[in-house]
């Protein structure tokens, strides 16, 4: 455990210093990003100007639009819709699992308190303490724990702080979670589902080394478990509820950034939308766009802009399931469009867009008519104050467009 975290975890175990922390991360979420230096005024941008969220058409803005998403059954489409953030539709939708679950729990480093980000707000008073508990501050024996319940019959809702946290608990996840129904030959009895491992993930602005990495990579070559990541509140209320069911063990990273920035209308029912199934979030001929998470918002910026400066129409494609991911959907698009440019903040080394991109060309080959491209976070450890120099922004993509375009 590296002295940075310990001294964090000790904070947050403060309940006189936990409010305080939480206001921290939630002043990176609670306004536009701008990606761009400071020393570069907003007046002055071109492409890097302040994403609004409450204008992207990516989120379903009136109660209509969120109830048309064909995904949704059809019993929630006559339902209504409540407006909600990330972090609350993450509250709604772990509220549904503990009401329609009476084995499900939910325990972890301060979420009787609300957790850091109060994703957990207000469940302990509804489900009572033995199923809504403190653990102490070990991800190892949070994983293990969750292991043990899960494999039992129960399902394990276990949250680690933040995603950076996740590595003391690798070995259990990696070298047991994922293994468990594989070795027993599919017995029902003997297997680790209806295990959903939730996680704060990537940039703030602010996070550096240990608070603002996003190891969706490393799971990769981690054959048993799936990852999610979803891009706002309706995705990250159905997808939660269907992880909590899938039988599989699940990590379920969220990009901290949304917890209060991305706002949408959320349809009150009880609903699932389908693991491992990317979404068309824009429709285009000239170019597939794949990202997922909060880099939907950059690439429906850099998709504008291309098409206002370039004449370029782009298929933005967002994964939600990034391991594994949605080949299909990929690869027909990349077969109509030619082109493929893969964005995420994780490093370039080790990330999805390595996948993407050899599947693509493996796939695509005789269809591409330019390289695959990704536009990705550097090969260096996530710095404090240059944090907008590692994530993608709205110039870089749209340059990785024009290149593929032009080449």
């Amino acid at each position: 455990m590296v002295p940075a975290r310990r001294c964090l975890l000790s904070l947050s175990s403060s309940s006189s210093l936990r409010p305080s922390l939480a206001k921290a991360f939630v002043s990176a979420s609670s306004s536009p990003r701008s990606y761009s230096s400071p020393a570069a005024p907003t007046t002055k941008r071109k492409l890097n100007l302040p994403i609004d969220l409450n204008a992207s058409s990516y989120l379903a803005q009136t109660p209509q639009q969120a109830l048309s998403l064909p995904e949704l059954p059809d019993s929630v489409k006559s339902s209504k819709t409540k407006r909600l953030n990330l972090y609350q539709a993450i509250n709604d939708g772990l509220s549904t699992i503990l009401e329609t679950d009476p084995k499900s729990l939910i325990f972890g480093e301060d979420v009787s308190f609300g957790g850091v980000f109060r994703c957990t707000t207000t469940l302990l008073d509804r489900f009572g303490s033995q199923r809504v508990f403190n653990t102490p501050l070990t991800e190892q024996g949070i994983m293990g724990f969750a292991i043990g319940l899960s494999g039992s019959g129960y399902t394990a809702l276990p949250e680690i702080q933040f995603a950076d946290y996740l590595f003391p608990a690798f070995d259990q996840l990696h070298n047991e979670a994922s293994k468990w129904r594989y070795r027993s030959g599919g017995a029902e009895s003997f297997n680790s589902g209806n295990l959903v491992v939730r996680m704060p993930c990537g940039a703030v602005g602010h996070g550096g080394l240990y608070h603002s990495q996003s190891p969706e990579g490393f799971f990769l070559g981690m054959q048993g478990v799936k990852v999610v990541i979803p891009r706002g509140p309706i995705q990250a209320k159905g997808l939660l509820i269907a992880a909590a069911r899938a039988g599989d063990p699940i990590v379920f990273m969220e990009p901290k950034i949304l917890y209060r920035g991305a706002i949408e209308e959320v349809p009150v029912g009880e609903y699932e939308l389908p693991i491992g199934k990317a979404e068309v979030l824009q429709k285009g001929k000239d170019v597939t766009l794949v990202s997922y998470g909060t880099l939907v918002y950059t690439c429906e910026m850099a998709a504008k802009a291309a098409k206002e400066k370039l004449g370029v129409e782009v298929e933005v494609i967002d994964l939600r399931t990034v391991h594994p991911w949605d080949k299909k959907t990929v690869v027909d698009s990349v077969n109509k469009t030619g082109r493929c440019v893969v964005v995420h903040e994780a490093s370039r080394t080790g990330g999805i867009g390595e996948s993407v991109g050899a599947e693509v060309q493996e796939r695509c080959f005789l269809r591409l008519e330019a390289p695959v491209t990704r536009i990705t976070g550097w090969d260096t450890p996530m710095p404090l104050v240059f944090e907008s120099l590692i994530v993608p922004d709205v110039a870089r993509i749209f340059d990785g467009i024009k290149r593929v375009i032009e080449y």
